[in-house]
């Protein structure tokens, strides 16, 4: 290998990575097609007990069964899965012995079927093999996936782009995920009819996922400062830091965000604003599947995994939740407020492209006023007032600060580092937002 031209190991590099896309009104429909043309003769239909009875997988069961498909069906996936629910899906997989997977739903059935996929192509290896460093062994993918097209129908994780899986580890009570750009589905299909049966608050806070992966992924640290510098191409993560073919689809997400999530909220009739809302999910996962997330992401995961008795309007669940949206942009606020002191010039251009008048703004208040447009923006929404009005207290700052020191594949994409004091900071100035 030759002298790379690095100072101090941080990378030179970036790479981009993503899935075959396809968008259309009613493209589900050409599902069975797809899968006869992989010569597919067993399919794993993965979706969750919600979704099995909803219109969206009525969609892909009448295309399989048009084309003759023959499939078995998983509808056992758990809202926002833990470490035992991907463990049941990989079961379910291994059994099967399926040559191609479909993967009908959010995030979390997304994220199921590729760990699935992953652990069933690699029938020896211990779940931590894959799952990411320091909670697992972060081992590097080496063995072939078998085909997997996802069917996103909320607009938010934009998981049909990205070689991400993200779940809840029940006993360390922390969100974590297997990261490789191997497990990345093969093809997604955005078919806009899908989003047209999301209630108001799901539409809601899949909505601020994708305005945080766009926020995040385009004030991350650059990919030509993150470190070590991989000896191996085939070690260099998912998530390299802010580069400039994602800072485009991050902008570009913000952009459509800024149009048009509180159109798709307040008017379920609305498909101009719900098709454009599931093409930003797309565009941000693009963006941030290769770029990453930082601060807002990493804190998320001990809120949504220390969730107590909340339980969110419009989630049809039996245990208590904090949807993933929701954990991410309550932060959101007092992070950028934070980062700011680093790359001023781009907080400030966000905060102009989600409505701030900007033109006598000083650049050192970038952090403030982004800040205050974020405010402005979930207030709008009717967004719960901060942590504390998800039943959160100061008392819980130490285990949500403990909760968030592991998930150092995000916090160190960062633009500033954090010392635990910091952490505690920014969770106590997001318990209260208005």
């Amino acid at each position: 290998v030759p002298e790379r031209p690095t100072l101090g190991n941080t990378d030179y590099a970036f790479e981009m990575a993503i899935s075959n896309i396809r968008y259309g009104e009613g493209v589900t429909k050409e599902i069975g097609m797809d899968l006869q043309n992989l010569g597919a003769r067993r399919v794993c239909v993965m979706t969750d007990k919600n979704l099995s009875k909803l219109p969206p997988v009525n969609a892909v069961l009448n295309s399989l069964a048009k084309y003759g498909i023959n499939f078995q069906m998983y509808d056992n996936v758990r809202v926002e899965p833990t470490d035992q629910s991907f463990l049941d899906a990989i079961q379910f997989a291994k059994k099967g012995e399926f040559d191609a997977y479909v993967a009908v739903g959010g995030g979390s059935v997304i994220d199921t079927c590729k760990a699935a996929n992953l652990y069933a192509a690699s029938p020896s290896s211990e779940f931590l093999d894959y799952v990411n460093a320091p909670l697992g062994k972060g081992k590097p993918v080496t063995v072939p996936l078998k085909p997997l097209i996802a069917v996103p129908t909320t607009s938010g994780t934009g998981s049909e782009t990205t070689g991400v899986a993200i779940f809840d580890f029940k006993e360390l009570k922390v969100k974590t995920g297997i990261a490789s750009r191997a497990i990345k589905p093969t093809l997604g299909i955005i078919d806009p009819l899908h989003t047209l049966s999301m209630p108001e608050r799901i539409v809601a806070n899949s909505g601020f996922d994708v305005l945080c992966h766009a926020l995040e992924s385009y004030t991350a640290l650059p990919y030509n400062k993150r470190s070590p510098c991989p000896s191996n191409p085939i070690d260099r993560p998912a998530y390299q830091g802010s580069n400039p073919i994602s800072d485009v689809w991050a902008l570009h997400a913000l952009r459509v965000v800024a149009k048009y999530l509180k159109r798709a909220i307040r008017d379920p009739e609305d498909r101009e604003a719900r098709a454009n809302m599931h093409l930003a999910s797309a565009f941000a996962g693009i963006g941030f599947g290769n770029a990453g997330v930082h601060l807002c992401h990493g804190m998320s995961y001990p809120i949504s995994g220390l969730a107590k008795t909340y339980k969110p309007k419009d989630y049809n669940v039996d245990h208590s939740l904090v949807p993933h949206g929701l954990s991410v942009v309550l932060t959101s606020p007092a992070v950028f407020a934070f980062t700011a002191q680093i790359h001023p010039e781009r907080h400030l251009e966000a905060a102009e492209i989600l409505g701030a008048d900007i033109r006598t703004a000083r650049i050192k208040d970038a952090g403030l006023i982004l800040a205050d447009t974020l405010r402005k923006f979930l207030f709008d929404l009717n967004v719960d007032d901060g942590l504390a009005a998800i039943g959160y207290s100061k008392a819980d700052i130490p285990a949500l600060v403990k909760g968030t020191l592991p998930q150092e594949r995000v916090t160190k994409l960062s633009p500033r580092p954090q010392t635990e004091e910091d952490l505690s900071a920014l969770f106590e100035a997001s318990m209260k937002l208005y």
